[in-house]
C-alpha cells in the first residue's frame, strides 16, 4: 500500500469517525462540563403552568418572559413528559414520571431524587411555594397553593426528616433570604395557581415573574454565580409531541450566552441534570443520568 493510500484511508477514517460521534452530522449536545458549571453556586428553577411554546414566545402579553428569552437562552425545542402536570414536576425532580395520578398522588417517593443528590454532595436546597400554609407544610392543596406542583413535599428524605422539611417554606421567605444573602444552592420556586398562568391569565403570571424575578437577577450575588431557569411544565391538553407537548423553556444569568437559541431536543430529564451538573454534582436521580447535558447554553 502506498503512503498516498494510507493518507487517504486515514482520512477517510478520521472523517467517519468525527461524522458517527457527532449524530451522523444531524444534531449535537455538549457532554463534557461546562467552564462556567465549576463557578455556579445558585441555581433557581422556577416552573409556570400549561402554556404551549406558540402561546408565549413572541407574545406581547408577556413581556417580561420574552425580554429574558431574547437576552439570554432560549430552548426553541423544548417538550413536557406527560399530561397531567404532577408527573412532569417528579420528571424534574427524579427523572421519572413516578404518577399521572393527581387525584391520589402517592403518599411517599422512595427513588433517588434532587434533594438526596445535594445533600450527597454537600449542597443545600430550598422549595419555596407561593400561597404555602406554614413552614414545612406537607399537606393537601389549600387554594391557590396546589401540593402537587410541590413534589419535595413526596420524597421520603424529606418526609422523615424535620430539618428537611424546614425547607420547605413560603415565597415569602425568598425576597427575605435573597437580601440576606441566604439562597441556598438550589431553589425551586412554584407560584400559587393563580400566578403560574393556570388559573390566571399569562399577562398575570409575566407581571408576577417581573416583580418577583427581576430582583433576582439583578442581585450582586446572582450576577458573581447564578443561574435561573423559568420552564413551563406542560403545554395544552391537546399538544402530546414527545408526551407533554412543545413548551418554553428559558435560562438567564451571567454565565448564559447571550441571545442563544438551541434546536437540539430537550426535556425536564434535561434540565434535571443540568441543574445538578451546574452546581458540581456527579450523578442524576433516574433517566437524567442517561439524558444529555444543557451545558451548550453556558460560555
Amino acid at each position: 500500500m502506498s503512503r498516498t493510500t494510507r493518507t487517504i484511508l486515514v482520512s477517510a477514517a478520521v472523517f467517519i469517525l468525527t461524522w458517527v460521534s457527532t449524530g451522523c452530522g444531524t444534531r449535537s449536545f455538549d457532554t463534557g462540563p461546562s467552564p462556567a458549571a465549576g463557578r455556579i453556586n445558585h441555581v433557581v428553577l422556577v416552573v409556570e403552568e400549561n402554556h404551549s411554546f406558540s402561546d408565549i414566545i413572541g407574545n406581547a402579553g408577556a413581556p417580561y418572559l420574552n425580554s429574558l428569552a431574547k437576552t439570554y437562552g432560549l430552548a426553541t425545542q423544548y417538550y413536557a413528559v406527560t399530561h397531567p402536570s404532577i408527573g412532569n414536576y417528579f420528571m424534574l425532580t427524579t427523572g421519572q414520571i413516578v404518577t399521572d395520578n393527581e387525584l391520589s398522588p402517592p403518599p411517599t417517593v422512595t427513588v433517588d431524587n434532587i434533594v438526596r443528590e445535594l445533600l450527597a454532595n454537600g449542597k443545600t436546597w430550598k422549595s419555596y411555594a407561593e400561597s404555602l400554609p406554614t413552614n414545612g407544610y406537607l399537606g393537601m392543596d389549600v387554594y391557590p397553593y396546589a401540593q402537587h406542583h410541590n413534589p419535595f413535599v413526596f420524597f421520603s428524605d424529606v418526609q422523615n426528616n424535620p430539618q428537611q422539611q424546614n425547607n420547605v417554606v413560603p415565597f415569602t421567605q425568598f425576597a427575605l433570604d435573597l437580601a440576606s444573602g441566604q439562597l441556598p444552592n438550589f431553589s425551586f420556586i412554584t407560584p400559587n395557581q393563580l400566578h403560574n398562568a393556570h388559573d390566571g391569565t399569562l399577562a398575570e403570571a409575566d407581571s408576577w415573574l417581573n416583580q418577583n424575578i427581576a430582583p433576582l437577577l439583578s442581585n450582586p450575588v446572582f450576577q458573581k454565580d447564578g443561574l435561573l431557569i423559568v420552564v413551563f411544565d406542560e403545554s395544552e391538553f391537546t399538544d402530546l409531541a414527545h408526551g407533554g407537548g412543545h413548551t418554553v423553556w428559558v435560562a438567564a444569568g451571567p454565565f448564559v450566552k447571550k441571545g442563544f437559541q438551541s434546536a437540539n431536543l430537550y426535556q425536564h430529564e434535561n434540565t434535571l441534570r443540568f441543574i445538578l451538573s451546574s452546581l458540581g454534582v456527579p450523578t442524576f436521580p433516574g433517566t437524567a443520568a442517561a439524558a444529555p447535558d444543557m451545558t451548550e447554553f453556558l460560555q
